[in-house]
């Protein structure tokens, strides 16, 4: 159970910080909050974990703390701040991408322990090609269908009593569209199941979209 129980204290932590970036620096905290989660989640997807008997990877409540910025994005400041943040966060995965694997083109320095960080990072970021795709067409596709979403539904229901419907209505649409299509492109062929991946994933996704109300009413 420690994995169960620690998962739980991961999606708060990633909450909290998500709010005090939005607290200290408004807009620019969630922008910031966003490049970072996006590069962050890319790594962290690495690192497969069993949560609840089933197989799952790490990154999975860091990503969808994007949603939760982009949801409040939508609600305090517009469609075009959220859409902007979704640039935010592919250019961010982008640079990541190109800087981490031209990183990889440098001889290492012939010492034991250059050369083990540097079989470390060809272990990480090598592979992080497919990771990086999937993430790319997921974020690009689930984050306008997201932003699209909300903003209809919050045409249709504009009181803050239906704020919980607006949030969870189209986040718990997009991100299964997010789950879907990253782990087929990013673990296809590899040795984990993709429909315990996707359980998994999609069920943690869901349990972080519901803290957004909280984030509303504690701004």
């Amino acid at each position: 159970m420690f994995n169960e129980l620690f998962g739980l204290g991961f999606l708060f932590i990633h909450f909290v910080l998500v709010m005090i970036s939005y607290k200290l620096f408004g807009k620019i905290g969630l922008f910031v909050w966003i490049g970072v989660a996006s590069v962050l989640a890319n790594i962290q997807v690495l690192q497969g974990v069993e949560l609840f008997s089933l197989q799952a990877t790490l990154g999975t409540t860091l990503y969808g703390s994007i949603f939760l910025a982009t949801d409040i994005l939508v609600e305090k400041y517009g469609k075009k701040s959220a859409q902007t943040s979704v640039y935010i966060g592919f250019f961010s995965i982008i640079v990541f991408m190109i800087t981490m694997n031209l990183a990889l083109v440098f001889i290492p320095l012939n010492d034991e322990f250059a050369l083990m960080i540097h079989d470390a990072f060809k272990l990480i970021f090598g592979f992080s090609f497919r990771i990086v795709l999937g993430s790319l067409v997921a974020y690009f596709v689930s984050q306008s269908i997201d932003i699209k979403l909300y903003s209809w539904i919050r045409s249709k229901f504009p009181s803050d009593q239906m704020l919980w419907l607006r949030n969870n209505g189209s986040t718990l649409i997009s991100q299964w569209v997010d789950t879907a299509i990253f782990v087929v492109i990013a673990f296809y062929g590899t040795s984990y199941s993709l429909i315990q991946i996707m359980i998994t994933t999609y069920v943690l996704k869901a349990m972080h979209c519901s803290m957004t109300p909280f984030a509303f009413d504690h701004q």
